[in-house]
């Protein structure tokens, strides 16, 4: 009980994070997998899940078939657990809290009680997020960004639970922030200066000030949209707001677009809270795998400095349908343009890096190498968003969800799949198997663009996101003397990506064996499996408490692969 629940060990802790996020993964997978039946079928009861959705949730899943009402709150809560209860504590809980001690020569994180009280905030928050879908009336409908006053005049009080469950896991996340923070300037081993750290720990220290400035604004607008649920205040609620063909009886004098402004300035930051990371993986994985050292370390560097700064100051790109001014809409249209400059100069020393390198494909270098094309996909397909004149067509349409969810899902997702099959050996002293990990690279690429490539296409034909009927209503088939109605053909694009979907599922069945099977079966890994450089290698494996056998001095920088007249193709960088 000690050891594993309430252990201040970094890498239980960092198991920990990994395990419960990969649980939420999929859980946050599932309620995508029913939303895209809906949408293709709408109506039509859900196979398989369907009855027992209505034994499990009443009449919002009656014979087996999904309400808007239940669509809504899949919906929501799909947004919310994938970036809040998913990818975030992935990236940055379970890789940071387990790799960057190591590779930064530390005995453990710089507050080991903090660490463990983190950890125990994040489950907390899961916790009530999932009670929320089981309480009357169902789990919060107003979307993942929560605007008011929606989320104020839902009759239900999933809204609430929401808003607990955020506060929590807001917290958690300060909590590891501070710690990371501390950790990277304090307890770096001797000899390990500033540019001697691998990218990945920048990637963590970057992300790690992210979440310090830009979540406080948000707890402190999740306390005041919770207090205008339940306690009348009026932080976001206008005067003469009317919910029904009646006058709203709240006091008013509020302002829905101030929590707009406080949601997405910590929306727009969160972005790179969720690629940085996997930014600072796929370093690690392409110098490893090249035998090179990776070009432009320096660069690097200074662009994720960049996109730190920078990404606090493009929020209101998320906004510009909201009657913004000229000169304020050209301000953040401009800054827009500006971070993608560095976001570009990154990928460059990535592809360049490839350039004469004697690579290996191996499971975790093909899941880095097609992050990068999937991250560009994702990048640049953003551009015409930060745009007014062009996002006032593609706002709230299926482009936008196939721009974010290429930067997240084959982006993000990708790196941290090759995280996972790279570190794998360093958790657990074996080998996952290769063949089956390269079956699940090929099943996840092909239909994870099955799935989102679509979208664009619909996006541009005007289809509209969030209609529980996948806009059915505003097809042509049924208005057949409109103008501008969906086409059959834009309509067919359902079917596809939901099978789509089913395909990227099967495509995970492997891993999950993988996973399981390798803790026991797999080959037995010695202590530097892919003969890498950095310090986390030159440990036991698994690390023992306190990591090193003996303390490390660092000698020299992180990617020293192939240097001339040394005696092996890598040089450590604890060696003289």
């Amino acid at each position: 009980m000690q050891k594993y629940v309430f252990s201040t060990d970094h890498k239980i802790i960092g198991i920990q994070y990994g395990l419960t996020a990969l649980v939420f993964l999929l859980f946050g997978f599932c309620l995508m997998l029913c939303m895209r039946w809906q949408i293709a079928h709408p109506g039509q009861p859900i196979p398989l899940v369907g009855h027992l959705l209505e034994r499990i949730l009443g009449d919002v899943a009656k014979d087996g078939k999904m309400s808007a009402d239940l669509y809504n709150s899949f919906g929501a809560m799909h947004g919310t657990i994938m970036v809040f209860l998913a990818i975030v504590p992935l990236a940055f809980g379970a890789f940071g809290n387990y790799v960057v001690p190591l590779q930064i020569g530390a005995p453990d994180m710089a507050f080991p009680r903090v660490n463990m009280a983190s950890y125990q905030f994040y489950v907390i928050g899961g916790i009530i997020m999932f009670v929320s879908f089981f309480i009357p009336g169902g789990a919060a409908q107003a979307g993942w960004t929560s605007y008011s006053p929606l989320a104020t005049s839902i009759p239900t009080h999933g809204q609430a639970f929401w808003l607990v469950g955020m506060v929590f896991l807001i917290s958690s996340s300060l909590l590891g922030a501070v710690n990371f923070i501390a950790t990277i300037i304090q307890l770096r081993a001797p000899g390990m200066t500033w540019m001697r750290l691998p990218f990945f720990v920048w990637a963590q220290f970057v992300t790690g000030f992210l979440l310090l400035l830009a979540f406080p604004p948000l707890e402190a607008a999740g306390v005041m949209q919770l207090m205008d649920n339940l306690f009348g205040t009026s932080f976001f609620l206008p005067t003469g707001l009317a919910v029904g063909g009646k006058l709203a009886d709240i006091s008013g004098g509020g302002s829905p677009l101030l929590w707009q402004h406080l949601f997405w300035f910590l929306g727009h930051p969160e972005v790179y809270v969720l690629i940085l990371p996997g930014m600072g993986i796929v370093c690690e994985i392409i110098a490893n795998n090249t035998r090179k050292t990776i070009w432009g370390y320096k660069s690097l560097v200074y662009s994720a400095l960049a996109i730190g700064f920078m990404s606090f100051i493009v929020w209101a790109h998320h906004m510009y349908l909201t009657g913004m001014g000229t000169k304020i809409s050209a301000f953040f249209q401009t800054t827009t343009m500006i971070i993608s400059i560095p976001s570009v100069i990154l990928l460059t020393c990535f592809f360049i890096s490839l350039w004469g390198g004697s690579i290996r494909f191996n499971t975790p270098m093909l899941f880095a190498l097609a992050f990068l094309p999937m991250f560009g996909i994702g990048g640049l397909t953003g551009l015409p968003l930060g745009l007014a004149a062009a996002d006032l067509h593609l706002h709230d349409t299926y482009y936008v969800i196939a721009h974010f969810h290429y930067v997240v899902a084959p982006g993000t997702i990708f790196a941290m799949f090759a995280g996972l099959y790279y570190w794998y050996p360093k958790m657990t002293g074996r080998m996952m198997n290769e063949f089956w990990g390269k079956v699940h690279f090929v099943g996840s690429f092909i239909f994870m663009n099955v799935v989102f490539q679509p979208m664009f296409v619909q996006g541009m034909a005007g289809m509209i996101r969030r209609m529980a009927d996948g806009g059915a209503n505003y097809s042509a088939a049924r208005n057949p003397g409109a103008i501008g109605g969906l086409s059959d053909s834009m309509m067919g694009l359902h079917t596809v990506i939901l099978w789509g979907a089913v395909g990227l599922a099967l495509a995970q069945i492997p891993f999950i064996l993988n996973v399981f099977i390798s803790m026991k079966n797999g080959k037995k890994a010695n202590d530097n499996p892919w003969e890498a450089t950095t310090l986390e290698w030159q440990t036991p494996t698994p690390p023992p408490h306190g990591n090193f056998a003996h303390a490390p001095t660092v000698h020299r920088g992180p990617y020293e692969y192939s240097q001339p007249g040394a005696a092996k193709d890598f040089t450590p960088q604890n060696q003289a």
